[in-house]
């Protein structure tokens, strides 16, 4: 089929196309509701252990310095994508007078690391108690990650922390900027199928083409009937 025919038939069938797509246009901007306001919050730490005396040391004794705080960090990436951490801060919150259960915190926690360096960071709706969530987090990575290291003999290791945590609005996702357009893209397609699906159950016989693609001869006018 050309397009030139799938053209006309869109446009004598238009308006099975405009259905769909005012229904759902009409319903969408009765409940849309704007994207609840989202924060975030991060923090950096360089892991180490206690130096040895710069004096004398040799440069093999400083490799291995920095290779461990790697292993450091590594140990303390895998304690705080466990469940154990959480638990540990919900725990640690509670002593303060918080009560933020360890899905509410494990739900939007995020950690990376690279080298001696340990990144994380914390997502959610509420910034207020992000904030407390943030204050936890940094209290029992500095106090208590000898349960997480035990090759540190029960003693912490250092963490040096590099920045503050500021909590700050994050910008919506492309997924929901583009929720409600996407809909209305999905509605045409809709109505497209929906027109093609009227014109291949319609028997109706329109033009001299449709004759010909059904392999039947044109019939000649009585006149020229000899």
């Amino acid at each position: 089929m050309e397009l030139r025919h799938y053209w006309q038939v869109l446009k004598r069938r238009w308006l099975l196309v405009l259905i769909p797509t005012i229904v759902l246009l009409i319903v969408g901007l009765l409940t849309y509701q704007p994207p609840a306001p989202a924060y975030g919050a991060g923090v950096r730490f360089i892991a180490g252990q206690t130096p040895a005396p710069a004096a004398g040391q040799e440069d093999e004794e400083r490799y291995y310095n920095w290779l461990t705080s790697e292993y450091i960090v590594n140990g303390l990436t895998d304690w705080v994508r466990g469940g154990e951490f959480a638990t540990a801060v919900s725990e640690y919150l509670s002593t303060q007078g918080q009560n933020v259960p360890a899905p509410a915190i494990q739900g939007g926690l995020a950690v990376d690391n690279a080298r001696s360096m340990l990144t994380i960071s914390i997502s959610g709706g509420d910034p207020e108690q992000m904030g407390l969530i943030m204050d936890g987090i940094i209290a029992v990575l500095t106090t208590q990650n000898a349960q997480a290291l035990p090759q540190l003999g029960g003693e912490n290791a250092q963490l040096t922390q590099l920045d503050q945590p500021v909590v700050s609005q994050v910008p919506t996702s492309i997924r929901g900027q583009l929720d409600l357009p996407l809909r209305i893209l999905l509605a045409l397609l809709a109505g497209v199928g929906l027109v093609l699906l009227a014109e291949y159950l319609d028997p109706t016989v329109r033009d001299r083409q449709e004759v010909q693609d059904m392999g039947l001869d044109e019939v000649a006018p009585q006149d020229e009937v000899a």
